[in-house]
């Protein structure tokens, strides 16, 4: 028998309300339907360690840490999912598509936080050494429309608890968020791709596909 083939791990990245969890619902299930197994996880959180961390840092008021307080505790939940979630799934020869990793911790509080790229780098490097995804999908939109997106989507969830916490950031926060995503698409063209998040779930979908099979066409073929 020939050694298992290992998976792949795809990313989505994005600000509020990008559409970044409805984008990998859709994308795992037409890798699915390919006949691949698939994991569909998420940032902060996807173990139970990383999800406790995540109650910290999304609910509660927007000024409740110190932005390096923050990175770190989003560091400590990434290290724990990855070596407990991530790595054990493409091991086993699935695919495993998260909602954000690495790069938000990049944009949140390296840019729009004002830690410095060069901090988030090094942490990331002590947490992770160079683990990255093999392709990371950057949802772009405007931050009025996609904050609406999000308001929309938490009135919809009446008595649940509200992960609200950087969406009142302000914004400008998040227009330097926005931002923030590009430069790293620019500084990354290889793996990530940036795509037009404005439209329906559909389009964009399709938007998402057509990279997905290019940059693994014979993974998919």
């Amino acid at each position: 028998m020939g050694a298992r083939p290992k998976g792949r791990f795809i990313s989505f990245e994005g600000g509020e309300g990008a559409g970044k969890s409805t984008q990998v619902r859709l994308l795992a299930a037409k890798l699915r339907k390919a006949g691949l197994s698939v994991v569909e996880t998420r940032e902060p959180g996807g173990t139970p360690g990383a999800e406790a961390i995540r109650s910290l840092l999304v609910t509660g008021d927007h000024d409740k840490w110190d932005p390096m307080t923050e990175a770190l505790l989003h560091v400590a939940a990434r290290h724990e999912h990855v070596r407990n979630k991530i790595e054990p799934a493409l091991k086993a020869g699935k695919w495993v598509i998260s909602d954000r990793f690495a790069d938000s911790t990049m944009a949140y509080q390296g840019y729009a936080q004002r830690l410095g790229r060069a901090a988030m780098t090094a942490l990331g490097k002590l947490a992770l050494g160079g683990f990255k995804p093999d392709l990371t999908i950057i949802l772009d939109i405007p931050p009025k429309v996609g904050l609406a997106r999000a308001h929309d989507r938490h009135a919809a969830k009446r008595g649940a608890e509200i992960e609200d916490r950087y969406e009142r950031m302000g914004d400008a926060f998040h227009k330097k968020l926005r931002a923030a995503f590009r430069d790293i698409a620019k500084r990354e063209p290889r793996r990530c791709k940036l795509v037009d998040a404005s439209g329906s779930p559909d389009e964009v979908a399709t938007a998402v596909w057509k990279l997905v099979s290019k940059r693994f066409a014979k993974e998919l073929a």
